[in-house]
């Protein structure tokens, strides 16, 4: 079984790999991780796990650890912390790891989530470090797509989804002022920005078909994978495995229609609204690009967005 509605992708990791360098974010979930992590790794290490531990220092540090790591010829890596924890690392590994596996010379990742959100993992009902430990220990992984960001200010690559408009405005406010709050914090931040909806217009080309030219909406999604803000089921549809991103566009709505779609994107029932639409892509071109804030796995900054692709199959991770 793959992500809750794809095709299976399992495949089982090297029986002899019983060691992976862990790079842990202390930071993550508000400083939970850093008092959670020494017991949980711990416990792996009680299990027969030979763990190299490395500690980011800094915003960005992760990217460098992992690949440094890569470099020395490292291949099974852990991930301690939240999504933005395993952001930093897949853009540290790739585009390296992707040209390695194309040789068949592949990487492992796998997630211990002590962040705040830990959105990705749900896809595969791993909501829990006892659910992550279990994965670990099984050493199944699972082949899933890494999605390329081209930009004005380089490339970049995402696991779990991209977002502009509301939903990263709403993100940044959480980063801001709510991140202690947890899931809570998220929602907090999405009723504040309700206030300040804004429609705009960002026309795309979507497998060469255009798609949007007139279309304002208060948010896109680009969904790798289901979640965001932990529980917010923004990609009802998406799955991490199927070489394709979901794209979801939020048409311009009063702010009670609107409300009420925040409020059921936690079962996923937004996208049974008329004024949300739903595409898949294997790449998606900006015809319009523009300078806006952006958000990639939990991560925010400004970005001109050109173009991003599909790399199928380019990431195996522990689920």
């Amino acid at each position: 079984m793959s992500a809750t509605n794809g095709t299976s992708t399992e495949v089982k990791a090297d029986p002899t790999a019983d060691g992976f360098t862990a790079i842990v974010n202390g930071a993550a979930g508000g400083g939970r991780c850093s008092k959670r992590a020494s017991e949980v790794l711990d416990r792996l290490r009680d299990r027969g796990w030979q763990i190299d531990v490395q500690v980011t220092q800094r915003a960005g540090h992760a990217s460098e650890l992992a690949r440094e790591a890569f470099e020395r010829g490292e291949r099974h890596l852990l991930a301690v912390g939240g999504d933005g924890t395993s952001y930093e690392i897949v853009n540290g590994l790739f585009p390296a790891a992707h040209e390695a596996a194309e040789r068949g010379d592949r990487v492992t990742l796998g997630m211990l989530p002590l962040g705040t959100g830990n959105s990705f993992l749900r896809d595969f009902g791993i909501e829990s470090e006892e659910a992550a430990i279990r994965a670990i220990e099984r050493r199944q992984t699972r082949k899933v797509d890494v999605i390329r960001v081209e930009a004005a200010e380089g490339t970049l690559h995402y696991i779990n989804l991209l977002t502009v408009g509301f939903v990263t405005k709403a993100g940044d406010l959480t980063n801001r002022r709510f991140k202690p709050f947890g899931e809570a914090g998220y929602l907090i931040a999405a009723m504040i920005g309700v206030a300040r909806l804004r429609h705009e217009g960002d026309p795309l080309l979507i497998d060469g078909e255009r798609w949007g030219d007139d279309a304002k909406a208060s948010f896109l999604c680009f969904g790798n994978s289901q979640f965001t803000g932990g529980k917010f089921h923004i990609a009802p549809h998406a799955d991490p495995c199927d070489g394709k991103v979901d794209i979801i566009r939020a048409r311009p709505m009063n702010r009670v229609r609107f409300v009420k779609n925040l409020l059921r994107c936690y079962e996923g029932r937004h996208v049974e609204d008329a004024r949300i639409d739903e595409r898949r892509a294997a790449r998606v071109e900006f015809l319009r690009p523009r300078r806006q804030l952006v958000m990639l796995d939990g991560e925010i900054r400004p970005l001109t967005l050109r173009s991003l692709e599909v790399l199928p199959g380019a990431l195996e991770v522990t689920a």
